[in-house]
């Protein structure tokens, strides 16, 4: 009879543990690589080190803490720098992440990225993601090799967003150093440091606190479900180059733009978007060609006001990067300027 009732202890044990794994939030984690899976000889090391040389379930497996806040799935859809993706391998992900989202047993997306291009492939799924569910993107400043590395704490906090019910319906978020950053707004600041991701102007969305998410505000800007975007059948994106513009900037660059047929251009302009002569002819010249031209500042932060003065588009608030995927996202819905300016204010 104690043998019945110690089986019958252990059988209820297992099915409770069971059922209560079976409760937790569903999260994916697709993994591109970066310096999150990065790897040097030296635990010391913190440049110079192989980036996406890591795979995605030693990633996990380096954070058991995981299990205790989702099941978590593992998928490599890239494993390179982020300074290697293409808008091939964004529309990728994309895709993919539109079709986990999809389905009923999918509660959130985690996707590792590295640090370099982290400002644009968040827009770019802030711009083209179906679905309110959560999809939060994390990196590392330091190899997962180093001492102190970070992507083990960021990519738990990520996680930890993505099971969140309240990350819901706040668009595509990046968290790193116990920061939750909105994908309009953040960008990196520093080339090396730990604490590179932030938003300027706007602020954060939220913070970690004790291995919990704390809002903080929103972001108005439309994204995600009530984004008017759908790249979900096309197998290819528009060709949107960038030409910064500086004391003696010449003209032969927007002619080689125009030889290689891009379909917009964003020019990075001096203070609010100022064109000098030559760029101004070279605007000129590729509008009369039927390609769309974006103003932006190099300056960092700040709106770049429409100005009759002035010919082009302007950015609003966007950096020159995250321009290019605003247009070339517009691009595959319209050519219209007008609609495509409403766009840049909306978005």
């Amino acid at each position: 009879m104690k043998l019945k009732a110690v089986a019958s202890s252990l059988l209820l044990a297992f099915c409770c543990s069971g059922f209560a794994m079976a409760k937790l939030p569903h999260v994916v984690i697709l993994a591109t690589g970066g310096t999150i899976a990065g790897s040097a000889p030296s635990n010391t090391q913190t440049v110079g080190y192989k980036a996406g040389a890591v795979g995605i379930d030693t990633l996990i497996n380096a954070v058991p803490a995981i299990k205790q806040v989702a099941n978590v799935d593992g998928e490599q859809v890239a494993n390179i720098g982020s300074n290697e993706i293409t808008s091939d391998v964004i529309l990728k992900l994309s895709n993919r992440v539109n079709e986990l989202l999809a389905r009923d047993d999918v509660d959130g997306v985690v996707i590792t990225h590295g640090t370099d291009t982290l400002d644009e492939t968040p827009y770019f799924l802030n711009l083209t993601v179906k679905s309110n569910k959560p999809v939060v993107f994390t990196a590392a400043m330091r190899p997962s090799t180093a001492i102190s590395a970070d992507g083990p704490m960021n990519l738990l906090e990520a996680v930890t967003l993505a099971a969140d019910k309240n990350a819901a319906g706040r668009g595509v978020t990046v968290v790193l150093n116990d920061r939750i950053g909105a994908a309009r707004f953040i960008t990196k600041t520093n080339a090396t440091t730990i604490d590179t991701f932030k938003a300027p102007e706007e602020g954060y969305l939220g913070v970690f606190v004790g291995g919990k998410a704390q809002f903080e505000t929103r972001s108005d800007k439309i994204n995600t479900l009530r984004s008017v975007f759908d790249v979900r059948n096309l197998k290819k994106l528009p060709q949107v180059v960038i030409i910064y513009g500086y004391q003696d900037d010449p003209e032969y660059m927007w002619d080689a733009a125009i030889a290689n047929h891009a379909d917009g251009i964003i020019y990075v302009g001096t203070g609010a978007g100022s064109t000098s002569k030559r760029s101004r002819a070279g605007i000129e010249k590729a509008e009369k060609q039927g390609i769309i031209v974006v103003r932006t500042s190099r300056t960092g932060s700040g709106v770049v006001p429409e100005d009759n003065s002035q010919p082009g588009l302007v950015g609003d608030s966007l950096n020159p990067a995250k321009a290019r995927i605003l247009l070339m996202t517009a691009l595959t819905e319209t050519r219209d300027p007008k609609l495509i300016q409403q766009y840049f204010h909306q978005y």
